[in-house]
């Protein structure tokens, strides 16, 4: 009996383990149950220290801006109270959802849409309770506006900058002056960084990140 049940679970577990990796190379229910995360290959990659959101704005031809998103009808919230399109870490879809909500209200001809992301630390989303017993510091969050992609009214990508965290760890790279003179000693290094989104097509404006 306990060689059976030994079996049964062994099997079992190689059944769960493959049917997530199967599905997790297919794309194919990853998200169809909260069970499913604990067989795929990602379970904790690419956890950040970093809260992100992201503002679909849409500029007419008169200078007035408005907001594209949520739609109309209101936000479409899949896991909690987010809407959709903040799930869109890729910007596979940003400009789509821009362009339902465009369709579907009233406005003067639109001239570019702008994706504007913001980021700030997750410590400032502590309870101000639990910040008081963690931190002496008053809790003052602090907010970094990044131009993060530009679109035309038809769709096609103007300029597009990636995310600010990418560009912060490409900053550390460039600007590290022991990188810089083994560089010029002719001494090979290795710099890797994410993957940048919003790649191409890409300009760089003058002056794409702000805070608050």
């Amino acid at each position: 009996m306990q060689r059976w049940l030994s079996t049964l679970f062994i099997g079992g577990y190689l059944a769960a383990m493959g049917a997530g990796i199967l599905g997790h190379t297919l794309k194919v229910g990853t998200t169809s149950h909260p069970t499913f995360y604990f067989f795929v290959w990602d379970m904790f990659c690419g956890w950040s220290s970093h809260e992100i959101r992201y503002h679909l704005i849409a500029e007419g031809e008169s200078g007035q801006y408005y907001d594209a998103a949520p739609g109309p009808w209101g936000g479409f919230k899949p896991f909690s109270d987010l809407p959709r399109h903040h799930y869109d870490a890729l910007g596979n879809s940003l400009y789509r959802m821009a362009d339902n909500t465009l369709r579907h209200t009233d406005h003067e001809p639109i001239r570019r849409i702008l994706v504007i992301e913001e980021t700030w630390n997750k410590k400032y989303n502590l309870p101000d309770a639990l910040w008081r017993m963690r931190f002496d510091e008053p809790k003052v969050p602090h907010s970094y506006f990044w131009h993060s992609a530009e679109y035309s009214p038809d769709g096609q990508l103007t300029i597009g900058n990636g995310n600010f965290l990418t560009h912060e760890a490409q900053r550390m790279i460039s600007d590290n002056p022991r990188l810089i003179a083994d560089s010029q000693r002719r001494r090979p290094i290795l710099a890797i960084a994410p993957e940048m989104r919003f790649s191409a097509n890409s300009q760089t404006p003058q002056n794409p990140v702000a805070s608050r």
